[in-house]
């Protein structure tokens, strides 16, 4: 497998069959020794033993897979003298016929996805800053010709980050801060609208383009669950890049939520 010390004795932590493999009469949940200690197990397994193992293997084997020949039938009593050209019937062999049984359950119902922990302040401040991409996306044919729609995108970021920086804000200020991030995106949603009105949205990039969809329904999402003070809404959308990505709980020790496509 290719694993490393440190890999190898998470793996024996965590799999009961290499618990068993390895002698322990039941399964236990902490590291059953350093990954220091793998260096003494190697000394007492040189090269020449593992290889004797190999040949071992590879020998029993070739003997479950090797084909039986069937046995020719020698008896000359019954053919005056003369053995017998015919070639014996195989014999039927004897394991049993595999049939199905059962039900197969799957009880997989998320397929996780790799994305960043969510919270509603950093999908504000994440639509916020795509948005500002667009309105210079959209601005570029005007270059020159008009001013460029002011966007706050400093004073924004500053009101992030002074949220964003603290280890556990007080919910009074979470909320105060989702507010106002609420309202530059709304504000951006306004200027795109009005860049939108003579050229259209041809400018923006299918990416782009479909990002901004997702964002509107992200900013219908998060306006409501603010103002009716909720943490629960339809097609939560948890991710911009992966808007199919949805909040399932699993009620698992690590972690009891789980951020994926649903099966």
């Amino acid at each position: 497998m290719n694993w490393s010390d440190e890999e190898t004795v998470a793996q024996i932590t965590e799999n009961p069959h290499l618990q068993y493999f390895i002698g322990f009469p039941a399964i236990q949940e902490k590291a059953p020794f350093d990954a220091s200690f793998t260096i003494h197990f190697r000394k007492r397994l040189d090269s020449s033993l593992i290889n004797q193992v190999n040949e071992w293997i590879v020998e029993a084997q070739m003997q479950k897979t090797e084909p039986k020949q069937p046995k020719q039938n020698d008896d000359d009593d019954s053919h005056g003298g003369m053995a017998s050209t015919e070639k014996a019937p195989l014999k039927p062999n004897n394991d049993p016929e595999p049939t199905n049984q059962g039900k197969l359950l799957i009880d997989a119902t998320c397929v996780p996805a790799d994305i960043v922990y969510p919270t509603d302040l950093r999908l504000l401040n994440d639509a916020r800053e795509k948005l500002e991409g667009m309105i210079d996306t959209l601005h570029e044919p005007y270059q020159g010709l008009q001013r460029n729609h002011r966007t706050y995108r400093k004073k924004a970021r500053k009101e992030y980050l002074a949220i964003a920086k603290q280890r556990n804000p007080r919910q009074k200020t979470l909320r105060k801060a989702i507010g106002k991030q609420l309202n530059f995106v709304r504000r951006n949603l306004l200027q795109i609208e009005k860049l939108a009105d003579p050229g259209g949205l041809e400018s923006l990039s299918r990416r782009q383009y479909r990002e901004l969809l997702v964002i509107q329904e992200l900013y219908h999402q998060q306006r409501y669950m603010h103002e009716s003070k909720t943490h629960q809404v339809n097609d939560w959308i948890v991710s911009i890049e992966q808007p199919y990505v949805r909040p399932i709980v699993r009620g698992k020790d690590d972690a009891n939520v789980e951020f994926g496509a649903e099966i």
